[in-house]
């Protein structure tokens, strides 16, 4: 198997914090999304964590890695940095395609990981999300950015801050449409891919560490909690927002993980 070449992504990277410090935090965007997503978030956590944000490839300023799409492999390319970098033991959090990347992170190296924090994760798709993915993804070939735009404004709520509906519009609409669809297929529909929930059930079994997962959707929530292995693990439902709630709710979200960073127990 080809060694893949070093991965060194675009990223903010706060440093170490001044001491007593907590563990580090490694924060990852979603689909179509960059480092940006976590901006309002990095004043609130850099005092008492070092906080990496990368933005994932062909995503915000970090190149394009065509062969390398898949939440493992994106997840391998960022275990090769987090180690570059020294950073011991990461609590691992992420949106959306995020969660799956951080929850591959700690499946396939977990000596990095001390604990997930998925928020409103993209896996877990239901029967009737399975059935309507071939359909879509064709669309999203056939339509480019104007499906993906429609798209994403299907995931505001009318909590959603318009300056967060606007940002994401444009970055979706400066995406370009091939990365949008490899990625989505190698979470969804590629071999190995643990985005529906058969095989999110299975894959999930074996992420043995703490994890907190955040959901505005009840059903998805209700699912989270029959994954739990650990017992420090835990689901949080923030009900009435939308898909982006990290972004509609920072502050919370930033106090929720200085509390979780504080309280989880190593794996």
């Amino acid at each position: 198997m080809p060694v893949p070449r070093t991965f060194r992504p675009a990223a903010v990277d706060s440093g170490p914090p001044p001491s007593p410090a907590g563990p580090p935090l490694l924060l990852v965007h979603g689909w179509g999304s960059d480092r940006e997503d976590w901006a309002a978030h990095l004043p609130l956590l850099a005092p008492y964590h070092r906080v990496l944000i990368p933005d994932l490839p062909g995503h915000g300023e970090t190149p394009d890695r065509p062969d390398r799409s898949a939440p493992r492999d994106v997840a391998a390319d960022l275990a090769g940095w987090l180690r570059e970098l020294g950073t011991g033991p990461v609590v691992a959090v992420g949106h959306s395609m995020g969660g799956q990347v951080v929850t591959a992170l700690a499946v396939e190296h977990p000596g990095l990981v001390r604990s997930v924090v998925a928020i409103a994760t993209a896996y877990g798709g239901d029967a009737a999300e399975a059935a309507r993915l071939p359909a879509e993804q064709e669309a999203l070939r056939r339509e480019g950015t104007d499906w993906a735009l429609r798209f994403v404004r299907g995931a505001f709520s009318e909590t959603t801050p318009p300056a967060v509906r606007e940002r994401h519009e444009r970055l979706m609409a400066a995406m370009d449409t091939d990365v949008l669809v490899r990625y989505r297929e190698a979470m969804y529909l590629a071999p190995g891919a643990f985005g529906l929930r058969p095989a999110a059930e299975e894959y999930l079994r074996h992420r043995d560490c703490p994890s907190l997962a955040v959901h505005s959707s009840p059903a998805a929530a209700a699912w989270e909690r029959t994954t739990l292995r650990h017992p420090a693990s835990r689901v949080v439902l923030w009900e009435g927002c939308g898909h982006y709630l990290h972004e509609e709710r920072p502050a919370e979200l930033a106090a929720l993980l200085r509390e979780w960073c504080a309280e989880a127990p190593l794996a």
